[in-house]
């Protein structure tokens, strides 16, 4: 099935073999190269669609934005606009974190605008409330370990998000880590330049400012700071732990603030931070998330916690909002992102018919990685995927077994570094194990390993052999990569921002679209090697040694 974008379209279903909308006569494809297949959710100023890239091969799922904004106003069609630009400049400058949404593309089209975002394929934590029940204490204490530190990373960029609830938190199926998606709603400098328009400050009110009950006051005020999101943070742990959304709950008559302590059985030491997340004013609140990480003072989890966040959930049936949506938002993941291929498997068969073979398409894949920790989480060396089964998420299931965990009452063990040999890393990857950060793994031999995915990010691999490995959307942040052998290897859109890849060999290898931000590539061999499309700049290169068999960022050999 193919899906009209006209949103005044009557019947916007078509077979998959036609190339315009039977029923209004629309294009069906965009840019000529995306074919939406179904409507995935839509706001007051746009729609988002699944949509097949029909330019790749196997013809991958991905994620289209479409302005649409629900007036005439030009002036609010002006701040639409901008707030969709600025949203792909946000993308473009954060989407380089694996668990951000990368920008594909942005494009206009018969004076439409659209964003392609990769699709990042999973439950968001709505569905998996609503799936398995509540979350346990260390359940959220996992969730705050995992979200928090992306938080850092979003704010050093000089970005505010503005719109963290569960429903813009996957859990990617690929890798099982959380992804923050919908930067529809970024903190903007609009206000400034209406300030003299009645009507479009009047639509700016209902502009982009979150989701109420999960907004603090001052971004509804359109004053929002960095210390908002934090408050969003605290409302969506109040939400994994009761289950309840924040206008069910009520607020206490004398402060306003969320009553909900009634609603979670949790430590007092945990109840407090929380407490301080959510505090009205933001003078008392925590001002970044590194606060509440120190005041969290999290021991390193076991392997059980960390499954209790971790297990995978599928075959959930979406279910509704959870909030009221204020203004654009990219609400994919709450009408059918816990499973696309749903609809892909009901447009099969059509589009089999025109060699679009989408039951074969695959998702971009996340790259697998965190952002590093300080180490005042007492994070740095946990194993996220354990062979553990599930605790589960259910307080109540926890008490009667007499497994709750009181903070405060253990005293944190001290984990011993796990010492990889070449065999145990191969099996733990083949078991499901992505994330080998922050690890000492000096002179290994992986010649021709198929590690698609992994994250060494911070690792210390000098020397290491992956001559002919498979490391498509591998993650190298910040490693020591001292004269590895990257020699023919696959590391189309890897990562290797802040890395150190002094002396690497690299001839022959696929680095198409990948990432060298801030890498230090002096004496690296690049001779042969394809770098189309990398994020590198003259400077690196100059430092490394290249030849005319060299493919450079704009595709021409020999020569930037």
């Amino acid at each position: 099935m193919s899906y009209c974008i006209n949103p005044t379209c009557p019947q916007p279903k078509n077979p998959n073999n036609v190339k315009v909308c039977q029923s209004c006569g629309t294009s069906l494809q965009l840019n000529n190269r995306y074919r939406p297949l179904g409507i995935l959710g839509k706001g007051g100023f746009g729609a988002t669609f699944g949509a097949a890239d029909l330019s790749l091969p196997g013809t991958p799922i991905c994620v289209v934005k479409q302005l649409r904004p629900a007036t005439d106003d030009p002036s609010v069609f002006k701040m639409a606009k901008q707030l969709f630009e600025r949203e792909a400049e946000t993308l473009g400058k954060v989407g380089v974190h694996p668990q951000v949404p990368k920008l594909l593309d942005y494009f206009e089209q018969n004076q439409q605008f659209y964003l392609v975002q990769e699709y990042v394929k999973g439950n968001n934590l709505y569905q998996e409330v609503r799936k398995n029940g509540p979350f346990s204490e260390a359940g959220i204490q996992q969730f705050l370990s995992e979200l928090l530190p992306i938080l850092q990373y979003i704010h050093s960029q000089k970005v505010i998000h503005r719109d963290i609830k569960p429903a813009n938190l996957i859990r990617s199926h690929q890798d099982k880590k959380l992804v923050l998606i919908d930067f529809g709603a970024v903190k903007n400098q609009v206000n400034s330049m209406v300030a003299s328009n009645t009507s479009a400050q009047t639509a700016l009110t209902a502009f982009a400012v979150g989701t109420a009950g999960f907004a603090p006051p001052e971004q509804m005020a359109m004053r929002p700071v960095y210390a908002s999101d934090i408050y969003a943070v605290g409302v969506t742990c109040v939400y994994l732990l009761t289950g309840k959304n924040p206008k069910d709950i009520g607020c206490h008559p004398e402060t306003g603030e969320i009553a909900w302590e009634n609603y979670a059985q949790i430590s007092e030491s945990l109840a407090n931070v929380l407490k301080k997340m959510l505090e009205i004013s933001v003078k008392h609140r925590y001002k970044s998330a590194q606060e509440v990480l120190d005041a969290l003072a999290m021991p390193a989890y076991d392997e059980q916690m960390q499954q209790s966040m971790t297990t995978m959930i599928s075959g959930f049936s979406p279910g509704g909002n959870t909030g009221i949506s204020q203004g654009y938002s990219h609400t994919h993941q709450e009408s059918s992102n816990s499973d696309i291929s749903n609809m892909v498997g009901n447009t099969q068969g059509s589009i089999n018919n025109t060699n679009i073979n989408v039951s074969k398409a695959t998702p971009v894949s996340r790259v697998q990685t965190s952002v590093k920790r300080s180490p005042s989480s007492s994070l740095k060396n946990r194993n996220r995927y354990s062979e553990t089964p599930n605790v589960g998420y259910s307080l109540a299931q926890q008490a009667k077994k007499g497994q709750r965990r009181k903070t405060g009452s253990q005293t944190p063990t001290t984990i011993k570094p796990v010492q990889w040999r070449t065999k145990t890393l191969l099996t733990a990857y083949q078991k499901g194990k992505r994330d080998f950060n922050d690890q000492k793994l000096n002179n290994l031999n992986l010649s021709k390993a198929d590690l698609p995915g992994i994250s060494f990010y911070g690792s210390k691999l000098s020397q290491v052999n992956l001559e002919q490995a498979e490391l498509s959307r591998a993650d190298f942040g910040k490693a020591n990569l001292h004269q590895i052998n990257f020699k023919d290897a696959n590391l189309s859109e890897a990562y290797f921002g802040y890395s150190d890849l002094t002396g690497a060999d690299l001839r022959g290898a696929n680095l198409y679209g990948a990432n060298f931000k801030y890498a230090n590539l002096a004496g690296a061999n690049l001779c042969g090697a394809d770098l189309s499309l990398a994020q590198v700049t003259q400077a690196q290169l100059e430092t490394a040694k290249t030849n005319w068999r060299t493919v450079m960022p704009s595709g021409k050999r020999g020569f930037w």
